[in-house]
């Protein structure tokens, strides 16, 4: 800050001027004190955050084995807790590149000891980041909330980043890849399960809206994000897989220029997926004014998951013999039980044409039962699940008659 006290105070002796000048100077150094001091204040009473978000990347890292990351847990390694919202936020703008994505699969929570953080540190210029298993719009949106809460200029700067890197992100036809930039194989596809575009446009959709935790982000990224939502639904909307001319539900990836159904490793095959489904659905019932293409895409959603529904059997987890595999060690084993009193079960997988559930191994054989692939996979992947049941019995049945009410 430069000063010239003759401009200042053109009429006063020397030793005034002096004074005065000093005065001045006292009062901008105390006043940036202040917005400091004021910082420090909020952030020392900032409310928890919920971190389950980051619930895949956090196993993915403590649980699942993978040689290629630069660092590893420790066993028994701890985690900062919810109400360590300072420390969490360390840890994401530690973690992000320099180019504002984050790689996945690490643990935004863990106490990183000095090493780890000097060796994350040392790959900020990496180009690995992902969108898979729930990544970087979950940084995003903890991010805002706690900027939410205490005004942050670095914090804004990071999450402005990673939030700009998410719009660049985009196709043209509105879909998403699993890696960003220059993604190869299945890693170009559009990509929907592991949360990946649907996490993505819930975070642009509450974006766009400029409310809690978005209140403070700028009109002109709010209408970029509603613009990026607006072209999301109709990706979702062209990608939503026919059989004999009717809607049915989504693949887990789809091509990045066709919109057909892709495989992605090699046990997951190209099918309709009830998960997917499901998250797909949730969001499109999120859209304020729907059309009648995607009243009519939710409803037949709904009446697909509705006719592959899986009564009378049920999963077990049945203890077996210690074997340990390349990512996983287990002492359990996964069958299908009879059981005419268990409650409603939807495959992973299922057969585009036949609506049969399917299975694959690693090495990519379709089977029509879980007991033909390897116990691997069995162990590995969760072949069946409840993910439709509350959609179907109240989300879509409030929605509805929400939309029944309105005449559309």
């Amino acid at each position: 800050m430069a000063l010239n006290n003759e401009l200042l105070f053109p009429n006063t002796d020397i030793i005034v001027r002096v004074i005065l000048v000093y005065i001045i100077l006292v009062g901008y150094v105390a006043g940036q004190d202040g917005v400091e001091s004021i910082q420090s204040d909020q952030r020392s009473l900032l409310k928890p955050i919920e971190v389950t978000p980051f619930a895949s990347g956090i196993s993915h890292w403590r649980n699942i084995r993978d040689e290629n990351r630069f660092i590893q847990a420790e066993k028994d390694q701890p985690s900062y807790q919810a109400d360590q919202v300072k420390e969490i936020v360390d840890n994401i703008l530690l973690f992000q590149r320099s180019n504002g994505g984050w790689p996945k699969d690490y643990d935004m929570t863990a106490i990183l000891t000095p090493d780890q953080r000097a060796v994350v540190s040392s790959t900020r210029e990496n180009n690995d980041a992902s969108f898979d298993n729930g990544n970087i719009h979950s940084q995003v949106e903890y991010l805002a909330k706690a900027i939410s809460q205490a005004d942050d200029p670095e914090w804004q700067a990071a999450c402005l980043q990673g939030l700009d890197f998410i719009l660049r992100s985009q196709y043209p036809n509105g879909g998403f890849p699993q890696r960003f930039p220059s993604p190869k194989s299945y890693h170009a596809h559009i990509t929907f399960n592991d949360g990946v575009m649907v996490g993505i446009l819930n975070l642009l959709h509450d974006a766009s809206k400029g409310t809690k935790p978005f209140e403070w982000l700028d009109a002109d990224r709010r209408q970029q994000a509603k613009n990026a939502v607006d072209r999301g639904v109709q990706c979702l909307l062209k990608s939503q897989i026919r059989k004999d001319g009717k809607r049915t539900g989504w693949c887990q990836q789809h091509d990045e220029i066709t919109l057909e159904a892709r495989p992605a490793r090699k046990f997951e095959l190209a099918s309709i997926c009830p998960q997917e489904t499901t998250e797909i659905v949730r969001f499109l019932m999120r859209q304020p004014s729907p059309s009648s293409e995607l009243i009519d895409a939710a409803d037949s959603a709904i009446a697909w998951l509705e006719s592959v529904r899986l009564n009378g059997i049920r999963v077990d987890r049945v203890r077996s013999t210690p074997e340990s595999f390349l990512r996983h060690d287990t002492d359990i084993d996964v069958v299908v039980v009879v059981d005419p009193n268990a409650k409603s079960l939807w495959a992973r997988h299922y057969e585009i044409q036949t609506d049969r559930p399917i299975f694959a191994g690693r090495d990519g054989m379709k089977k029509y039962e879980l007991a033909s692939i390897e116990r691997e996979r069995r162990t590995g992947t969760a072949w069946y699940g409840g993910w439709p049941s509350l959609l179907i019995e109240r989300e879509y049945p409030k929605w509805k008659k929400e939309i029944d009410s309105l005449g559309r």
